[in-house]
């Protein structure tokens, strides 16, 4: 069931090869059809998997190099199985607003479907090998799709500054995790097989102080961690429609979900003396970026700093290192992927009627696109962390995991979330919807139709849902993210404390 998610596309993608260029219909149609399938695949997984079994469920291990200890081994828990039907939700909303591209679009659906492919591979992975070749599978097409079909003056200068940046996080992340494999001495690439050999005889403190930072600097520039995060916002600025809302909604999340998934259980001495540099770090993505965000004047950059800024969230969680933080991170993890897809799809829609993002030459739209305006109100209002959506309930579940350690930083970033986050949302809301409707954007046309309303419904649709029913992925996240929990803490502490508190570490 797992393996379809990661099947379907990549089986797409060869389809499309072999099928002529000028059949434009079919092309886009196998697209389509390979995004639905898919979409139905992930809401089957999703409703299947059983919050009360311990472990991976739905699990297929095959054997490759059994010389090197590499499988084909995947699975899913309560980590990554809410972060798999956001991917999928994503990838069929990113194939339906692809209609803006008009050249080269054999080339293009096909770099789409690999790099869908290589996302849901690289969350649904359980062998570290697999784990990073499918994030790489999905990284090249995402440089060369800016490359190739980008926006902008500068797409160019971006395309070499988001290469640059995530080839070198990706290096240093490749050099932690074989570092990682070669000093634990188990001759096994295979998660769960490493987690165990690990949990009988871990690594020394000194390789752990060394492993770590090398994981979280290189998983960190990955998801845009400040200062390392000047690719991201020109980088979607530049990017096509599709590619923001796959990479900035679903790919980035990656280096979050490595640092969950290897780096805290398998190097818990090291993590824990590095959470606190970690919590002030994501103090420069939560204020920082909020700042830079109030500054913008394109859509693009704002929204594209905005996601930066949502970040910050998610590393205090991690920070906090309880149950509780832990949680809210997977959901912020979640929620902030179904927010910039649907954000950059609502500018995609725009900057297709108009041809710019410059929010001073508009206003007055939401009499004139009611449909794509209230869209854009409720996304811009979701992404101040308005209560009814999905954002407040992992915001929130963050605030309160990391107050017991990091009370000032919790202030800090409460005051970044609604000060700093409101003053730019709500900025937007008013100079893009409101006042007088320029003569010249009387001939901007609506969304019209139930195909071009899908992708924006279905994606706002996600966000009420797991608002008013968090249940629906706390119930699977909780259990996980204590078994992650339970490797770095000492069980006396646990006992104490059991679901947030100050982090002790296993004695040596």
């Amino acid at each position: 069931m797992v393996s379809s998610l990661l099947i379907i596309p990549l089986v797409a993608a060869l389809i499309i090869a072999l099928i002529p260029r000028n059949y434009r219909f079919v092309i886009r149609s196998v697209a389509l059809l390979a995004g639905l399938l898919n979409l139905v695949a992930g809401v089957r997984l999703f409703l299947a998997f059983d919050p009360g079994l311990p472990g991976y469920q739905f699990v297929q291990k095959i054997p490759w190099v059994e010389s090197l200890g590499i499988s084909y081994h995947v699975g899913v828990d309560g980590i990554n199985v809410g972060m798999l039907l956001m991917g999928v939700i994503v990838a069929f909303a990113a194939t339906c607003v692809s209609r803006e591209i008009k050249r080269l679009e054999k080339e293009y659906y096909l770099l789409l479907l690999v790099m869908i492919g290589g996302i849901l591979g690289a969350f649904a992975s359980l062998d570290m090998f697999f784990l990073y070749f499918f994030h790489e599978l999905a990284l090249v097409p995402t440089f060369i799709m800016i490359g190739v079909w980008g926006h902008g003056e500068r797409k160019n200068y971006a395309t070499f500054q988001i290469t640059m940046y995530l080839s070198l996080g990706a290096l240093i992340a490749l050099v932690g995790l074989v570092l990682l494999c070669v000093q634990s001495g188990a001759n096994t690439f295979d998660l769960v097989s490493l987690t165990e050999h690990l949990r009988r005889h871990p690594l020394s403190d000194s390789v752990q102080n060394l492993v770590f930072p090398l994981l979280l600097f290189g998983f960190g520039i990955l998801v845009s961690l400040w200062p390392f995060h000047t690719w991201a916002p020109l980088g979607y600025g530049c990017a096509p429609t599709a590619t923001a809302m796959l990479h900035a909604g679903v790919l980035k999340k990656f280096g979050l979900y490595a640092l969950i998934r290897v780096a805290l259980p398998l190097a818990p001495t090291g993590a824990a003396a590095w959470m606190h540099i970690l919590a002030i770090l994501c103090l420069g993505n939560i204020l920082y970026c909020g700042w830079v965000a109030m500054r913008q004047k394109d859509l693009n950059l704002l929204i594209g700093n905005s996601s930066v800024a949502h970040m910050g969230f998610a590393f205090l969680g991690i920070a906090s290192l309880n149950v509780l933080g832990l949680t809210g991170t997977v959901m912020v993890m979640i929620a902030h992927g179904l927010l910039a897809a649907l954000t950059f799809a609502l500018s995609g829609w725009l900057r297709e009627q108009a041809g710019t993002l410059e929010m001073r030459q508009f206003g007055g739209l939401l009499r004139q696109m009611p449909f794509i305006g209230a869209a854009m109100v409720m996304a811009l209002l979701a992404g101040c962390g308005l209560p009814g959506f999905a954002n407040f309930v992992g915001e929130a579940l963050v605030f309160f995991g990391a107050w017991h350690d990091f009370g000032f930083h919790v202030v800090l970033a409460l005051w970044g979330a609604l000060i700093v986050g409101a003053v730019y949302m709500l900025g937007a809301v008013r100079t893009l919807l409101h006042g007088e409707l320029s003569d010249r954007w009387s001939g901007l046309t609506d969304a019209t139709g139930l195909w071009r309303r899908l992708p924006f419904a279905l994606l706002l649709a996600a966000l009420l849902l797991f608002g008013f029913l968090p249940g629906l992925l706390t119930r699977r996240i909780e259990p996980a993210a204590r078994s992650i929990i339970s490797l770095t803490t000492l069980e006396e502490g646990a006992k104490k404390r059991p679901a947030v508190g100050r982090t002790t570490l296993k004695p040596r």
